[in-house]
């Protein structure tokens, strides 16, 4: 079979990637077979050997999360192995319902966890393999350098912070962004931002902007206003997220930023923050560079 004809160029430009990885987070070891009878493809998660250790045991407690992009809406999970670095799995998932052309415009993509029964699980590092790249009926058998996941590369955010103290209005205008990292397969995202006016860890009041669609560059010019009366205005803060608008599954975090007050949601004071309370009834204006979580 032709495996490489009319493939998706956007899909394969965005997760093609002979680099080495920037860091050694292990290797992990799957294969991969195709029931033609069925239109089924057979995935087996067998081992990954020279893990990380994320734990202070000086071990990692591993699971991998399976997606066949760009449904990010059913994932699958291998069960958690406890204490160690070169984890054994052996399972085997299935994708029914896959005619072989439909596979062609899939990523396969491994992302291996360690579980934290206590706080987020940390990610070990993921693997991208668009499916149009393998032949099938070969049943490969695959040893992947897993690749530690981009860090601090979502993007920036343009902000403009005023407050009034005379009728106590905070006003914050969301300018644009850039740069934003792409979440769908056609190597753009669908930004909007969501915007949570915050007192400590309590949520108050939410806003949002339109969607923009197929854009890494939006413009927003979107401006919003809170009341906030000045002996609580160091209290509070914003919890600014730019959300990547899904209309199959939930809406992704592209990154988010929070402009806070000292005492707010015990975060320390953010610069923007300390500028606009020294130059009150001033507009200032600032970039920001967006966090992944």
């Amino acid at each position: 079979m032709a495996f490489l004809q009319n493939r998706s160029i956007s899909l394969v430009d965005m997760y093609i990637d002979n680099t080495e990885p920037s860091e050694n987070v292990g290797q992990i070891h799957f294969s991969l077979e195709y029931d033609f009878q069925n239109t089924t493809l057979i995935l087996r998660i067998l081992t990954a050997k020279e893990l990380p250790a994320k734990d202070i045991s000086g071990t990692s407690d591993p699971y991998v999360r399976v997606t066949l992009l760009p449904d990010k809406k059913h994932r699958l999970e291998t069960k958690i192995k406890r204490r160690t670095l070169n984890p054994r799995w052996n399972e085997t998932f299935y994708f029914e319902g896959f005619p072989i052309q439909k596979l062609q415009s899939r990523v396969l993509h491994l992302h291996v966890f360690d579980y934290d029964r206590f706080s987020r699980d940390d990610s070990i590092g993921e693997v991208f393999l668009p499916l149009c790249q393998v032949d099938l009926s070969e049943k490969p058998s695959f040893w992947k350098a897993l690749k530690p996941p981009a860090k601090d590369k979502c993007g920036e955010l343009l902000t403009s912070l005023c407050y009034h103290p005379s009728n106590s209005i905070l006003t914050l205008t969301l300018l644009k962004a850039r740069n934003l990292k792409a979440k769908d397969i056609n190597g753009k995202s669908d930004p909007y931002v969501k915007v949570w006016l915050q007192f400590g860890d309590k949520r108050i009041e939410k806003r949002k902007t339109p969607i923009f669609k197929c854009t890494l560059n939006p413009i927003f010019n979107e401006t919003f206003s809170f009341n906030v009366p000045w002996e609580k205005i160091r209290e509070c803060s914003l919890d600014v997220m730019v959300m990547d608008f899904d209309n199959i599954g939930r809406n992704e975090l592209i990154g988010r930023i929070q402009l806070a007050g000292k005492n707010g949601s015990g975060a320390s004071e953010t610069k923007h923050w300390q500028d606009m309370i020294t130059k009150p009834r001033q507009t200032i204006v600032q970039w920001h560079r967006l966090k992944p979580e």
